[in-house]
């Protein structure tokens, strides 16, 4: 199928912001330890940050995803990135532990925006058949800011430190001149623009089962992802004592199985149906988690972890497709970013958790996280047959006859 350049500006754009945003995350994950020797404090206290980035990306959902539904999803994506790149950077200049605190809180509010925006403008513009493997793309995004940190922290980490990490940061606001000048609105949003319909509240009210469902699954998909990823560097620092090159080399493996996971796991959902390619990607973990997490040798731990992210980011490279899928149409840039955030809020108890039970059992990160990534896998293939499959669904048309209803 031909894509306008329109559609394909577009598909970058979105592709760029997600990757952007968890590579600004990402950046902290390797410099826990780091930032808690400055400070005269212990990792998992620092890892709080992490809990209040999660916690607060709920609200930045709720905000951006409103705008986005009232003013279009183009402008709105601009002012999120350049909010979460200028938070990056102060967070370098951070002079104690609360003030870190309070700039990691305010990028969650950033963060938490730029997925359900993104998303909504994608899928609205390219076209259905096109979705899975762009989905897949999409949450590509996530694992690529991750492996783009990782690389970062190699290369440069041992001449920069811990707050040039930050610094390196503020990159992703080059991209809000790329949407300007080349990235149109989406053609559902313009439909629904010139109609009245139901506002945030009402329609949230109308579809109050799927909400809770949806955020109770986006729990349990945040607690697959959270669960196998933010401690994992830390984990190999510390449970194996590797250095900072180790740790890069094995957390770029495990990036690259994230994004060959989503994009093969969106592609094949465009052929089986969005549940059961999720199902499938999630059951993978079982067999992954002994190699994973209880071997000893870096080229052992780097397969397992490119096996456990092929089952995580597998699963995940179906959601943002599905989400807007299931979404009704007139808040679908709040929907999705909204329940997913929810989720994530739920499961920001995830870092300190894991890193209190590891630490109460003589750093012992490998059984915390096998027993968490365990009961999460099945949790998900448990949950996802209950979902609505909407695979394919025109969401221009869908926009009209709902407007024409109203």
């Amino acid at each position: 199928m031909s894509w306008t350049r329109e559609q394909r500006n577009v598909t970058i754009a979105a592709y760029l912001g997600w990757t952007l945003d968890a590579f600004d995350f990402f950046l902290m994950v390797f410099v826990l330890k780091d930032i808690a020797t400055e400070f005269g404090t212990d990792v998992k206290t620092v890892a709080f940050a992490i809990m209040l980035t999660l916690m607060m990306r709920p609200l930045g959902a709720l905000i951006f995803g409103w705008l986005a539904d009232k003013y279009g999803r183009r402008p709105t994506l601009m002012v999120n990135i350049a909010c979460f790149s200028l938070l990056e950077l102060l967070s370098g200049f951070a002079p104690n532990l609360m003030v870190l605190l309070v700039l990691r809180a305010l990028f969650g509010i950033a963060m938490g925006g730029e997925w359900g925006v993104g998303g909504a403008l994608t899928m609205e513009t390219v076209p259905p058949k096109s979705r899975g493997i762009v989905s897949g793309l999409l949450q590509a995004g996530y694992p690529s800011g991750y492996l783009l940190a990782s690389i970062v922290f190699g290369l440069v980490y041992q001449y920069i430190g811990w707050r040039g990490m930050f610094f390196v940061g503020v990159l992703p606001a080059l991209l809000v001149l790329y949407i300007r000048a080349h990235v149109p609105e989406s053609p559902a949003f313009q439909t629904l623009e010139k109609r009245e319909h139901p506002g945030l509240v009402a329609t949230l009210k109308q579809n109050i089962g799927l909400s809770i469902y949806a955020i109770i699954l986006m729990t349990a998909f945040n607690f697959f992802s959270h669960g196998s990823q933010d401690l994992y560097p830390t984990f190999l620092r510390v449970q194996h004592g590797f250095d900072p090159h180790t740790v890069s080399a094995i957390t770029i493996t495990l990036n690259i199985g994230a994004i060959v996971g989503g994009l093969f796991f969106g592609y094949l959902s465009e052929k089986i149906g969005r549940k059961r390619a999720i199902c499938i990607a999630a059951l993978i973990a079982l067999p992954a988690l002994p190699v994973w997490a209880f071997t000893s040798t870096p080229f052992l731990l780097a397969v397992g972890a490119f096996l456990m992210q092929i089952s995580v980011q597998g699963a995940w490279g179906v959601i943002p497709v599905h989400l807007n899928e299931i979404s009704p149409d007139t808040i679908r840039a709040t929907f999705p970013g909204l329940v997913y955030q929810l989720g994530n809020l739920i499961a920001s108890v995830n870092g300190p958790l894991q890193a209190g039970f590891a630490e109460k059992m003589h750093n012992d990160y490998a059984m915390v996280m096998a027993i968490v990534i365990g009961i999460v896998a099945v949790v998900i293939a448990v949950l996802i047959p209950f979902s609505r499959e909407r695979r394919g669904i025109d969401m221009t048309q869908s926009a009209k006859q709902m407007s024409e209803q109203v």
